[in-house]
């Protein structure tokens, strides 16, 4: 099969600074994979995240590059060769079932994507000022959430403790869920405290309260949990499978949070959960502020697992220049509206 395929970046610039426990950002840097084969196109986004991806390394654009060069070698030998690249087996992966689809963006067809059906996803609440954070809260109640994730690790854990206090009151845990995200923000000692005043409010689990690295005092919070706990960075490491295996035997987390473009993309994030289902470890997905070309990927594929809890889909109104699309979010979940048609120019016009 005669196959070319090309790259290009696209600066994704945020509506608003967004803070997380790393620092605040304004835009994020995708990369697009196009491939072309007699007259038909694929398209596939690469989520790196820089200063988080596994694969934020120098070398990155000429690996990316080099994929280009050797398409033809298939979906299955570049996602091998690509171990220590898993955003970029993502991009491969969306790319090629693009390229198969028609229409091209609708890789897996299910009634979400008929838009018979949507996919209940959590509101994020981003870290900043005590009053910045109340006024995100709201306007995600006002939307219709009924599960809420708010980043936590930015502010004083006094004030983050008052906000997070102040919206139980209103809604109980029957009518509100409501997640935590450390982003590995607390020491041991620190984490403890967190978890046992979290637990008194009912909050749903926190999400990375100890850094990747602290496997150990990790185990010991999930040993004898208050709240369930979820790991999410902790996961970005493990490129081996045994590495995958390990991990989870050790520590033993409740939960396991799946970014595709982090861990390998659709095949790595189905080998995470065969494991967490052996194990009696429950999951959810989220995006890594892809656009909407790689949101929609997840979504699908989410659709498909049949998994009923809210995932962390709702990023794609973060930006003031995504790529239009069908996705829109309405009463707490995403859904796909298929009146509404893909607008591929700055794709097209980058990735010549």
């Amino acid at each position: 099969m005669e196959m070319t395929a090309t790259f290009c970046s696209y600066d994704l610039q945020f509506l608003q600074a967004s803070g997380t426990s790393r620092g605040i950002i304004t835009n994020k840097t995708s990369y697009f994979i196009k491939i072309k084969s007699h007259g038909q196109y694929g398209y596939g986004e690469c989520g790196l995240l820089k200063g988080l991806s596994f694969d934020d390394v120098p070398d990155y654009e000429a690996k990316l590059q080099w994929a280009c060069e050797n398409i033809s070698l298939g979906i299955h030998q570049l996602w091998e060769m690509l171990r220590a690249y898993p955003s970029i087996q993502f991009g491969l992966e969306q790319a090629f079932l693009s390229l198969e689809s028609n229409p091209p963006f609708e890789l897996f067809p299910t009634p979400f994507t008929q838009g018979a059906n949507t996919i209940p996803i959590n509101g994020l609440v981003w870290m900043g000022s005590e009053d910045f954070m109340k006024n995100q809260i709201d306007a995600v109640i006002d939307k219709g959430f009924t599960c809420v994730k708010m980043k936590i690790g930015a502010i004083e854990w006094a004030q983050e403790l008052n906000l997070l206090k102040s919206l139980r009151k209103r809604y109980n845990r029957s009518s509100l869920e409501i997640r935590v995200d450390a982003n590995g923000a607390f020491t041991f000692n620190e984490a403890q405290k967190v978890i046992k005043e979290l637990a008194v409010i009912d909050v749903h689990s926190i999400e990375q309260p100890l850094a990747a690295k602290n496997i150990e005092e990790l185990a010991q919070l999930c040993s004898k949990p208050l709240i369930p706990i979820a790991l999410d960075e902790s996961l970005i490491p493990c490129i081996r499978d045994e590495q995958k295996q390990a991990l989870l035997d050790q520590v033993k987390p409740q939960y396991i949070i799946l970014k595709p473009s982090f861990v390998g993309g659709f095949k790595g994030s189905d080998y995470w959960i065969s494991l967490a289902e052996t194990r009696g470890i429950g999951w959810w997905a989220t995006s890594a502020l892809e656009s909407n070309v790689g949101l929609n990927a997840i979504s699908q594929w989410v659709f498909n697992k049949k998994n009923d809890m809210p995932q962390g889909l709702g990023t794609g109104s973060l930006y003031s220049n995504n790529i239009p699309s069908p996705l829109y979010v309405k009463n707490g979940a995403v859904g796909y509206d298929q009146k509404q048609l893909w607008n591929l120019k700055n794709i097209d016009e980058l990735c010549m």
